[in-house]
């Protein structure tokens, strides 16, 4: 990047890994400036924004901002804020490590739960030694609600370990090997076929808590959950009910309505919940580097930006 060309990103990641970020950024684009918010310098110089949770004061005076690049999968907490730049275009974080960490996440709780391993490890406390039915993986079929860059990713790995897949999404999609389930119309269809859903869905005003009675009542009894997507898409007062009813026998829960998880939740004691703390997957800076780094020069080059967001669907 010539002198003349020099750029300036303002980045507010918010885990703690801003040193990884200056260090790949130097190494890719050494041109680049990398401010890190809220030490923001002259606004007026900063022409791209990494951001994630920004609050409402971080755009003021950024008057010459090109694109804004989301520092998780997600984008919601980006729409949410209310001094977002309307002509701004904002591309979603899509980056190896991060797909990588998300598959393998949801691959050890999909092999968890049909094997049985939840209850071999509640037999162990009872120190009861007793073989459980096996069901074939390619008797149990898994259902993937959000059939994006993740979903599709899923979806080949689950194959591969023969497991029946089915796909659902807002829109009509078509993919090699998995039956495909678009719209409202379709989605009660889709859930009586899914022995264990994944949701790897975004959160917007149309799927927040789409897991709710209705939608859950829908799986087969003793289905699996697990949710990776967002905690907004999950009312958590049906999901206990449904547990507590065995329509769901047991649910991996790695996002939550309320982010800590606070003490007195009933998650954290509840006998069929397996939770994490939001680490399903994380952004790893070197990698997310080399693809904001390729948004930018794609950017200044006059090309288009892949992974661009539908702000009207929200994601």
């Amino acid at each position: 990047m010539p002198a003349s060309d020099r750029a300036v990103l303002l980045l507010k990641s918010d885990f703690g890994r801003d040193p990884q970020w200056l260090d790949a950024f130097a190494g890719l684009m050494p041109e680049l400036e990398v401010r890190i918010w809220p030490q923001a310098g002259n606004p007026h110089e900063i022409e791209y924004a990494l951001l994630w949770a920004p609050p409402a004061d971080l755009f003021d005076g950024l008057d010459r901002l090109q694109v804004i690049f989301s520092v998780g999968a997600g984008v919601d907490t980006l729409l949410e804020c209310p001094a977002l730049p309307a002509q701004v275009p904002i591309v979603r974080m899509v980056e190896p490590e991060l797909t990588a960490g998300m598959v393998g996440y949801v691959l050890y709780q999909v092999l968890r739960f049909h094997r049985r391993m939840h209850r071999y490890q509640q037999q162990q406390q009872r120190r009861q030694w007793q073989e459980l039915p096996q069901v074939p993986a390619s008797q149990t079929t898994v259902g993937i609600m959000g059939m994006g860059v993740l979903g599709s990713k899923l979806a080949t790995q689950l194959r591969v370990l023969d497991y029946g897949v089915i796909g659902w999404s807002r829109t009509a999609k078509a993919m090699d090997g998995v039956r495909m389930f678009a719209g409202e119309r379709a989605l009660a269809e889709f859930l009586g076929q899914s022995d264990i859903l994944v949701v790897l869905l975004p959160l917007t005003g149309q799927t927040r808590h789409i897991i709710n009675r209705e939608t859950l009542a829908a799986l087969p009894r003793g289905a699996f959950f697990v949710n990776v997507g967002r905690g907004g898409l999950v009312n958590e007062a049906d999901l206990v009910a449904a547990l507590d009813s065995g329509q769901v026998e047991a649910a991996a829960l790695d996002v939550f309505e309320v982010e800590p998880l606070p003490p007195n939740h009933l998650f954290w004691q509840h006998p069929a919940v397996t939770l994490t703390p939001h680490v399903a997957s994380i952004t790893h800076p070197p990698t997310a580097a080399r693809f904001v780094a390729q948004g930018i020069t794609r950017q200044r080059a006059g090309q288009p930006l892949p992974y661009l967001v539908d702000r009207e669907r929200g994601y």
